[in-house]
């Protein structure tokens, strides 16, 4: 899939687009008081670094206290959302510092989408691994390209779920799906990820840009301050769950993470 969201076919008109930090993550803003997000490292596969952990902790940020964003929305460049955490973190020649901040920076990119009280939607255009798919759990609405696969391929690394996930997945799933997608560390596809719940609408690849434009749109035009209330209801007590979940993921991980050096979460066989 070509690049969801290029210049010129956001339908904002006047809206301003910006780099967070460098390219890793495209910032546009419309008068509509939708912003996008995009991850913007196609090459890549839009996989993340530590870096690009920040980047997109710091514009989140911005966008949840910037009185003219109503709603985010979140997306990938190219042919894929995310293909997860880059290899490189994986990689024991890897200097030190750059792991840490990895792992101090996706701790804080989840607290700032949890803290978040504006809706989040995620447009999912392509392939979705690893974090890119339990960022999902982090998201309040998740459209999905009839194109996009899945895939939480944890058990096939040898280490255990992130993000929160072994939790908050089967708090929306069906326990057989839950189960069935992290224990196998299968493939799923669009229709698969709105049968179990991780999604909640699957649309044609040409209609997904203009199918989260009309969805965050909708919203932006109601009273922000019911909608933001609305929407602390409707999460209280997520990010606690989360975060009770990520100690215990990261307790066993610490058990298993010296077996990975050699195996990464971008794995697409």
């Amino acid at each position: 899939m070509s690049d969801p969201m290029p210049a010129g076919r956001w339908g904002f008109g006047r809206g301003e687009e910006r780099d967070t930090l460098s390219t890793g993550v495209r910032e546009q803003q419309g008068p509509s008081g939708v912003t996008w997000l995009t991850f913007d490292r196609a090459e890549r596969l839009n996989a993340f670094t530590g870096l690009d952990y920040q980047q997109l902790r710091i514009a989140v940020e911005r966008a949840t206290a910037d009185p003219a964003t109503r709603v985010i929305v979140l997306t990938g460049a190219g042919r894929a959302f995310s293909a997860g955490a880059d290899r490189s973190l994986l990689d024991e020649t890897t200097p030190i510092a750059d792991r840490h901040l990895a792992s101090t920076e996706f701790g804080g990119m989840l607290d700032a989408i949890d803290r978040c009280d504006k809706p989040i939607v995620a447009a999912v255009n392509g392939l979705a691994v690893g974090i890119g798919c339990t960022i999902l759990l982090h998201c309040d609405l998740v459209l999905v390209a009839h194109s996009a696969r899945f895939r939480m391929p944890f058990t096939a690394l040898g280490i255990v779920p992130e993000a929160g996930s072994s939790a908050l997945l089967p708090l929306r799933a069906r326990w057989g799906d839950a189960a069935w997608a992290m224990l196998s560390s299968e493939w799923f596809d669009g229709a698969a990820a709105v049968s179990m719940g991780l999604a909640w609408r699957s649309v044609p690849d040409a209609d997904l840009v203009g199918e989260a434009t009309a969805v965050a749109s909708t919203i932006a035009a109601l009273d922000s301050a019911s909608v933001t209330a609305t929407k602390r209801l409707l999460v209280a007590g997520r990010a606690e769950v989360a975060r009770a979940a990520i100690d215990r993921e990261m307790a066993a991980m610490a058990l298993l993470v010296g077996r990975t050096a050699d195996r990464s979460e971008g794995t697409f066989e």
